[in-house]
């Protein structure tokens, strides 16, 4: 009478230890691909059926580039939920910003942005929805400082606490220089953006319906060099880039054809060879997808 659930047990460890096995083989391969690379790199990944982890450097800071406007675009969503605005209510185009440092004004540069149209409407009104979709999908750095000047930097930050993400923090628009020479950046880590996508994915972050609405946004993104570049037809992945000079980052939640999901979080800073650097974030992300497929099958 004993001995069945001793076995059952027995083979339930075995499975665990065989997982873990697989698992920390693959994070060696990771990080072995990662080091023939000149630079700084972090990796959480999170398998959504298993709860499966692969981290590496996970809780290291980062700059957070552009990956900090996946963040922000959560907070739109809560405080439209709240019922503070809607997402169709109609904001103005203008390209004047306070610094954080002594509230002196600066503008945005359209030659150093990745979107450009946005700046043709100046002076005229455009939706919160459509501004706020122009932030993730193209990263448009004007979109983002306007959607901050609605939300406010305090509360996207606040908001990420009350979500359990310790060291994520946002403390200003893009673009401020007296305060990125004071050191005063928006910071992200692994760790933390694999927490928050996990709970977009789960449907955690604000209600169900907000969490598809941000996926099916970050579905539509434009640049795709990284976790998606070297995954087969059939995968999607609901993502959002960052990059300066010297850093490259890509975070996302990647949907296999046949239901499965997980989130993976690539970053990376000090990147001496940029292209060789994203080149080995795509492989990893392909190591990655090829783990989870091998690990279904059985292999």
């Amino acid at each position: 009478m004993v001995r069945i659930p001793i076995i059952l047990l027995a083979l339930a460890c075995l499975a665990s230890c065989n997982t873990r096995h697989k698992s920390d083989g693959l994070r060696n391969e990771i990080t072995s691909r990662l080091n023939k690379a000149d630079g700084k790199f972090a990796v959480a990944f999170h398998d959504l059926q298993t709860d499966e982890m692969i981290l590496v450097n996970e809780h290291e800071r980062f700059h957070a580039a552009s990956t900090m406007k996946t963040p922000v675009m959560v907070e739109v969503y809560r405080q439209a939920a709240e019922g503070k605005f809607s997402l169709q209510d109609s904001i103005p185009i203008i390209n004047e910003f306070k610094s954080i440092v002594d509230e002196s004004v600066y503008r945005l540069d359209s030659a150093e942005d990745s979107e450009f149209e946005l700046y043709r409407n100046i002076g005229k009104k455009k939706s919160m929805y459509d501004v706020m979709y122009a932030m993730i999908i193209y990263s448009s750095n004007l979109a983002t400082n306007l959607i901050i000047d609605k939300v406010g930097a305090k509360n996207v930050t606040a908001t990420m606490r009350s979500l359990g993400l310790k060291d994520l923090e946002v403390l200003r628009g893009v673009e401020d220089d007296k305060a990125y020479q004071q050191g005063l950046n928006n910071t992200v880590t692994a760790y933390d953006l694999m927490v928050l996508l996990s709970k977009i994915a789960k449907g955690e972050a604000v209600s169900r319906e907000a969490s598809d609405g941000m996926i099916r946004i970050l579905l539509d993104q434009k640049f795709n060099d990284i976790i998606p570049a070297k995954l087969p037809d059939g995968v999607k992945v609901a993502h959002k880039t960052g990059w300066i000079t010297g850093l490259h980052h890509d975070s996302g939640i990647v949907f296999l054809p046949d239901g499965r999901s997980y989130v993976l979080v690539l970053l990376s800073r000090e990147l001496v060879d940029e292209k060789a650097g994203v080149e080995a974030m795509a492989e990893v992300s392909r190591m990655i997808f090829d783990g989870v497929v091998a690990q279904e099958k059985g292999q």
